[in-house]
């Protein structure tokens, strides 16, 4: 059965949200973002396809050999496409931080290198790009049998978020909601069970940040918790808990209890529901792209349109 955002039965059609998205980023200005260290063909070919879709306005940063090198081996041209020389991985980072301090780059893209080189420079004390806000990862998730998107954070950042960094992770990724257009999005705080348990670490986590959201600690949402799975996202598993909330049943946000959980949550919806993902990471000065080297071109087009709508975001609230 499909669902419409409140909860009835639908017959339309679920699972093109990322074609809606893509075509709502047309009329933007492509953002310029750092590709750091591109030395790989899904790297190179992601960026220019993106550049290709208007959204974005790659400069590649790296090794200028090996990027020429992978995208002639790859049959792909940089004709016209800006190219910063780094002699290796972390220098590439580097440069790139470097960039975006100045304010000549708007996002960056991670390329062919290690997570941790790209956000160890992201995150350096006094050179990187800080704020008083943890950085997390959202990941957003167009579910076939669900008719709106499905943000999952955090499955890529944080091991195991304290409870004033989940609030930072919520906050986040509320933010990114706004700019996907949804002004008011429910965030539910997932457990195993939908009652506090002093047992349940999760579930005492998620009573806390519903206080803080009722006292304005986090701002822009909709917020409950604990709840498990099923009634965050069923109506009927929600009615049959005898569940009376806003968020259950028809959460926008799903926030996990640490990495390990979401990861296995979006990578489940991805390989058993065929959800398509795309992702940023949020909290610093500028959104990244932080694609895995098992996502193909499309997945890179798509983060890097939630990126260009949070880019235009920060300009449009400077």
């Amino acid at each position: 059965m499909l669902f419409r955002r409140d909860g009835a039965a639908s017959g339309a059609p679920c699972g093109m949200y990322f074609e809606s998205l893509l075509e709502r980023c047309r009329a933007m200005r492509p953002i310029r973002i750092g590709v750091v260290h591109p030395c790989d063909a899904v790297s190179i070919e992601g960026a220019l396809a993106a550049r290709d879709r208007g959204l974005i306005t790659p400069v590649l940063i790296g090794p200028r050999a090996k990027i020429a090198a992978a995208a002639a081996a790859a049959g792909l041209s940089l004709d016209g496409v800006e190219l910063v020389d780094a002699p290796h991985s972390h220098a590439a980072a580097e440069a790139a931080v470097a960039i975006v301090r100045r304010g000549e780059l708007e996002a960056l893209m991670k390329g062919s290198l290690h997570t941790d080189e790209v956000m160890g420079a992201v995150v350096r004390e006094g050179t990187g790009l800080r704020t008083e806000r943890r950085v997390s990862h959202v990941f957003v998730l167009d579910v076939p049998n669900y008719c709106k998107p499905l943000l999952v954070t955090d499955a890529a950042i944080n091991i195991a978020p304290t409870l004033t960094e989940k609030r930072d992770i919520a906050q986040n990724a509320i933010d990114l909601a706004h700019a996907l257009g949804i002004e008011r999005p429910k965030l539910a705080v997932l457990s195993a069970v939908e009652t506090v348990d002093a047992k349940i670490p999760s579930t005492i986590d998620a009573a806390a940040l519903c206080k803080m959201a009722d006292r304005g600690q986090i701002t822009g949402a909709d917020v409950d918790g604990p709840l498990a799975f099923d009634n965050a996202i069923s109506p009927e598993a929600a009615k049959a808990k005898g569940i009376v909330s806003s968020v259950a049943g028809d959460a926008d946000i799903l926030l996990v209890p640490d990495l390990e959980a979401g990861n296995i949550l979006a990578k489940q919806l991805v390989y058993l529901a065929d959800a398509e993902d795309a992702g940023i990471v949020l909290g610093a000065r500028a959104p990244i792209v932080l694609t895995s080297r098992a996502d193909g071109v499309r997945a890179r087009i798509v983060s890097c349109a939630l990126a260009q709508l949070f880019a235009h975001r920060i300009v449009e609230a400077a």
